[in-house]
């Protein structure tokens, strides 16, 4: 991978800070990783973000703190928070079956949920039972499925399985990103809404996520705002970057100090010092486990005041980690290549170790 003079001079001049020990440039050639942008939440506030590198290998576009990354798997449970406050609204129920208020398309029923329904509570927490655990998405300006296409797994436009129950619901804990996208589905049936417009309305606004969209693809004025992926070689994907119509499973656009932002208002929630997002009640929900370590929406880690929260993300070139605390402390770091996450992992793992963030027991 090569990088311009520019490129070299911005990543030392952007190196000053909480990771100033730490070498960017020769990790990001290590892992052939063209792009990383991080932010960094203490004492309740952004303390600290900065971009490197560039937005597509050799375009000499650097990354900056306002470049739209993939969040992929991050997007699950920012999705759940949106889910979380149509439950509040009483609007939907955790522990309903999802049948019940879904108009579009049925999840059909069979042995396994007999006795046992698949619900939001268990959807969120990956307890549901129901398969296809990711998606590959879909290069630039091919023929996009509908969301039933997906859930039946009709192909083509679909390059998935179909999303069906293959063992008891609360039986045990197994990812699926099938679960979430039929919790989209769920959601646009009994708001009426698209889910770009109901997660900018719920969750991406009040939040401040300024910068973040569901939309899926990405319109011509945001593409420009965009690092495009990369595989493990560096080289950029086809059409710069796949396309998610898996929206709340995959779908979000959005910069490490937005990400930063969500953490930080679930922080407050839970200490009962905002709704903007949720109640306190809700929130700690949320944040408590339901199946295996997951909440209802993010992975748990830890225990009592010693809990972490949050979600790592793979899409095709992209790469991302975000966790935070009950302290008010958070760090989020997203990469444009494949290899990226072994990168994100070694940030976070720093910023963790620099800003003393309590073990987590």
């Amino acid at each position: 991978m090569r990088f311009s003079l520019l490129t070299l001079v911005a990543f030392c001049a952007s190196a000053a800070g909480p990771l100033d020990k730490f070498d960017i440039p020769a990790k990001m050639k290590q892992y052939k990783v063209p792009g990383v942008s991080v932010a960094i939440a203490d004492g309740g506030r952004i303390v600290w973000s900065q971009g490197f590198g560039e937005r597509e290998a050799g375009s000499g576009k650097p990354v900056t703190v306002d470049t739209l990354f993939q969040a992929a798997s991050i997007s699950k449970p920012v999705a759940a928070t949106g889910m979380l406050r149509l439950v509040e609204k009483k609007k939907l129920d955790l522990d309903e079956d999802v049948n019940r208020k879904l108009k579009s398309w049925r999840l059909p029923d069979n042995e396994f949920t007999t006795h046992q329904k698949v619900t939001l509570r268990r959807i969120a927490s990956h307890g549901a039972g129901l398969t296809v655990h990711g998606f590959p998405g879909y290069e630039a300006g091919v023929p996009l499925p509908t969301l039933a296409d997906i859930l039946d797994g009709r192909k083509p436009p679909a390059n998935t399985a179909a999303v069906r129950v293959d063992m008891a619901p609360g039986s045990q804990w197994r990812y699926s990103g099938g679960g979430t996208t039929l919790m989209q589905l769920l959601i646009q049936d009994v708001t009426g809404k698209s889910f770009p417009d109901f997660m900018r309305d719920m969750v991406l606004k009040p939040a401040q996520m300024k910068q973040s969209s569901y939309q899926q693809p990405l319109p011509g004025n945001r593409g420009s705002f965009a690092a495009s992926g990369h595989d493990r070689e560096g080289k950029p994907v086809k059409g710069k970057w796949h396309v998610y119509p898996e929206m709340a499973a995959a779908g979000l656009w959005t910069t490490p100090a937005d990400l930063c932002r969500w953490a930080l208002e679930i922080q407050r929630a839970y200490d009962g010092k905002s709704k903007k997002l949720l109640s306190q009640a809700i929130a700690r929900q949320m944040l408590t486990r339901q199946t295996g370590d997951f909440g209802l929406g993010p992975g748990l880690q830890g225990s009592g005041d010693a809990l972490r929260f949050g979600h790592g993300g793979s899409n095709a070139g992209f790469r991302s980690q975000l966790v935070a605390n009950l302290k008010g402390q958070a760090v989020a770091v997203m990469t444009n290549g494949d290899l990226g996450g072994k990168l994100a992992g070694e940030i976070v793992d720093l910023v963790i170790a620099e800003y003393k963030w309590a073990p987590a027991r």
